[in-house]
């Protein structure tokens, strides 16, 4: 496949966002690689988000951009209703925030990275790291490198990279659509455990292609601080950690017959440890093989396992 020659669709969901948008969509203009077309998804602002996305509609060419409505149920379902849509066909799919900046390589760099590693028939995910910065989009730090294989062993606790930075192929687009809408805690971590699981492939680029703004009203933030770390381990004590395995295992339910069936098996074996009794739950986990990409995300995963709440 000629690369230049690709057409990717950038599936942007929009929440009130004018603050930061003109910039995203400039960064999205000024992509080096030219072959896109931007699908929009509103959930219902009422700032001035709308307009500035009709007035983009006019200035770029006919068909670069499309508007729709939102399903209004937050920002995973917004994403997940474009990524499960049979009518918006392409030959590769990115998420988009509304609030980050693309360097103008992103978009050519995934495509190089997915021509020489694909195979045909086969999810491909790429996904990577983030530069992180603030409001005047200043340099505050970078996203963890993380250098453990990317499987479903890992998918099922733990989402690695944000959809800000993913790619994909038709394959990966097909499975998402065959599942369909799904209750879950986040598009990226959806998109991560099916095309693992599925037995597709993922690879994370360590070098940062997007500026990731940190902001008052980020939907996920940088996770880089004591505070953040403090506050995640508070996830796991108050169950919301458990929350969201609750709604990752419900939807590979509805996935089990993409699955691999090794990978049915180990999802098999998390439910049963999560029923459990101490003894069965530090067993089985062993068995599953599950682990997160740093040593201190494994321990905290030891810790949710003793007090059940995974």
């Amino acid at each position: 496949m000629n690369m230049s020659n690709s057409c990717v669709a950038i599936l942007l969901a929009t929440y009130n966002g004018q603050k930061f948008l003109i910039e995203q969509l400039e960064s999205i203009a000024l992509q080096t690689h030219n072959n896109w077309y931007l699908i929009v998804s509103d959930d219902g602002s009422v700032d001035g988000t709308l307009d500035i996305l009709y007035k983009y509609q006019k200035k770029w060419s006919p068909g670069k951009l499309l508007i729709r409505k939102g399903p209004s149920r937050g920002f995973c379902s917004n994403f997940l209703s474009m990524a499960v849509d049979c009518s918006i066909v392409s030959d590769f799919y990115a998420f988009c925030d509304q609030d980050d900046v693309w360097l103008p390589e992103k978009l050519a760099i995934a495509l190089s990275n997915i021509k020489r590693r694909q195979r045909d028939g086969i999810p491909y995910l790429y996904c990577g790291r983030t530069t992180y910065v603030d409001e005047g989009l200043k340099k505050i730090g970078i996203s963890p490198l993380f250098v453990f294989p990317r499987t479903f062993r890992n998918a099922l606790v733990q989402s690695i990279a944000g959809g800000n930075t993913m790619v994909f192929n038709r394959d990966a687009k097909s499975i998402l659509e065959r599942v369909g809408m799904v209750e879950h805690s986040s598009h990226d971590w959806w998109i991560y455990q099916l095309v693992t699981g599925c037995g597709g492939e993922v690879f994370y680029d360590q070098d940062p292609q997007v500026l990731y703004r940190q902001h008052a009203h980020s939907l996920v933030g940088a996770n880089v601080s004591i505070f953040s770390k403090f506050k995640r381990m508070k996830f796991i004590l108050n169950g919301r950690f458990k929350g969201w395995s609750d709604l990752s295992i419900n939807a590979l339910d509805k996935a089990t017959p993409l699955l691999t069936s090794a990978n049915v098996e180990i999802l098999n074996i998390l439910k049963k440890m999560r029923a459990g009794s101490l003894k069965d739950r530090m067993r089985l986990m062993e068995v599953a093989g599950l682990y997160r990409q740093t040593w201190k995300g494994t321990i905290s995963l030891i810790i949710a396992a003793i007090i059940n709440r995974i």
